[in-house]
């Protein structure tokens, strides 16, 4: 159920339904049905409900018969009549109640609107009388998104209301997830209408919302030991020490058995941390003698000068590299200087200086920077895409506002780069560390910093677990 269907794929998804021999008319039928109990949750009020010319209308006109069927006021605003033929024709041709102007003080005086305006793959900005409307009405339940929502990048596409919730069918759409989108969808209720699941095969989706059903947490066997557990080496700057600690205890409570600072100065300032991490002033390439280091992190607090020179002989040494930071400042303008590397974590500044604003699709800007680099993109922010150059992209859904506090990229380094020395697929253990950086903030709640965060990780990830099992 986690699969993510761009409303180009959905459109494939139902062809491929009633090509198998699903009626068109019954899955609109089942989607009226399922927007209908929705709306139940309101109570029996005013109800308005705004229909569109296409399929999105089609089900509102459904709605309308079947709340009026359960005893509630209704009223059906057409902006434009259905094609002539269509399944939404027919669906307009059952409703025999009442109907109203398409206005926006119609809007106005109802308790409830459902608006089946336009669906996820609107082609064309939401504006004049439809937005007008929209915009005037108190409370708003939304089917497959609100009108002017892109379904695809969460982008809107001229105005969109705000709706109390939002009922989408048989699997949710990018934009569902993705801002401003996720935001004005209320809450999502994804709908059964009976499109059987093996539509997808063809299909082969290719995003998806973040969760444990796409990796699996290492399971350690009774055998294991440190450095089995994975060796993660932070590289440590002279300045702004406390972002290497940050990102070395999240990768202790990550999961690596073995985490060691490499400091680049300072040293003295390291050692007066934890007593369980290891700190070390040995050269470069001393270090890099030892082949157990497999999984570097590179960029935090290291200086952007710093980072420049040591990034290329981490990556001529074939070592597994999380950059972020300032590794990734390093690079700025010359993005290709990335190749090589496991993973990168920018945030949106960083993400333009390396290749340019990610502007309305940050699901397509991220897929198309992991081509280029040939690396695993984590573009972080409320809605932190993370892309991997095959094209498999994941939507995370776990972040909270609190994680905007200084230090928490930080924490999400060192915590994904546990699991790449852990043995996770940079892909999946991007995805998982994301997941479980949004869900420590969640058990932490209002007032954490970023050093609260590491041991929360370890508490999510006996949550994944539990996620996870059968």
């Amino acid at each position: 159920m986690s699969a993510l269907l761009t409303p180009a794929e959905m459109g494939r998804a139902d062809a491929a339904a009633i090509a198998s021999g699903v009626p068109g008319l019954l899955l609109m039928e089942r989607a009226g049905w399922a927007v209908a109990r929705a709306a139940r949750r309101f109570g029996p009020c005013r109800t308005l409900v705004l229909c569109g010319p296409g399929n999105n209308g089609g089900d509102g006109y459904v709605a309308a018969r079947l709340l009026s069927h359960w005893g509630w006021p209704v009223r059906v605003a057409a902006l434009a009549p259905p094609r002539a033929g269509s399944d939404a024709a027919f669906a307009a041709a059952a409703w025999h109640g009442p109907t109203a102007a398409f206005t926006p003080a119609e809007a106005a005086r109802a308790d409830l609107v459902i608006d089946a305006v336009f669906g996820a793959g609107l082609s064309r900005d939401v504006d004049g009388l439809a937005a007008a409307t929209l915009a005037a009405a108190s409370r708003i339940l939304a089917v497959d998104v609100p009108s002017g929502v892109d379904g695809a990048t969460g982008a809107v596409r001229g105005r969109a209301a705000q709706a109390v919730a939002t009922v989408t069918f048989f699997r949710c759409k990018p934009g569902h997830w993705l801002l401003p989108g996720r935001g004005l969808c209320g809450e999502i209720v994804l709908a059964d209408i009976g499109l059987p699941a093996t539509v997808l095969d063809a299909i082969a989706p290719q995003a998806w919302a973040n969760g444990p059903d796409l990796w699996q947490l290492p399971v350690l066997p009774d055998s294991t030991h440190k450095y089995a557990r994975g060796y993660v080496t932070v590289l440590g700057g002279a300045a702004m020490t406390g972002a290497a600690q940050l990102a070395a205890a999240a990768a202790r409570y990550g999961g690596a058995g073995m985490v060691t600072i490499a400091a680049m100065g300072r040293a003295d300032i390291y050692r007066q941390g934890a007593p369980g991490l290891i700190v070390n002033e040995d050269t470069l390439d001393q270090l890099l003698a030892d082949e157990r280091r497999t999984t570097w992190v590179c960029g935090p607090g290291l200086g952007i000068a710093m980072a420049g020179a040591v990034l290329p002989r981490l990556l001529a040494a074939g070592r597994r590299v999380l950059a972020d930071a300032d590794a990734l400042g390093a690079c700025a303008g010359n993005p290709e200087a990335l190749r090589g590397t496991a993973v990168i974590t920018p945030h949106a500044g960083e993400f333009a200086k390396l290749f340019g604003p990610a502007g309305e699709d940050r699901l397509g800007a991220a897929r198309a920077a992991a081509k280029r680099i040939g690396a695993v993109v984590l573009l972080k922010g409320s809605d932190t895409v993370i892309a991997a150059p095959d094209g498999r992209a994941a939507i995370n859904g776990t972040g909270t506002p609190w994680l905007a506090t200084a230090g928490a990229g930080d924490v999400l380094s060192g915590a994904i780069a546990a699991l790449l020395a852990a043995g996770l697929p940079a892909w999946e253990a991007a995805c998982a560390g994301a997941w479980l950086h949004g869900r420590a903030s969640a058990l932490l709640g209002p007032g954490l910093i970023a050093e609260d965060l590491p041991p929360a990780i370890a508490r999510a990830m006996r949550t994944a677990s539990s996620s996870a099992a059968p």
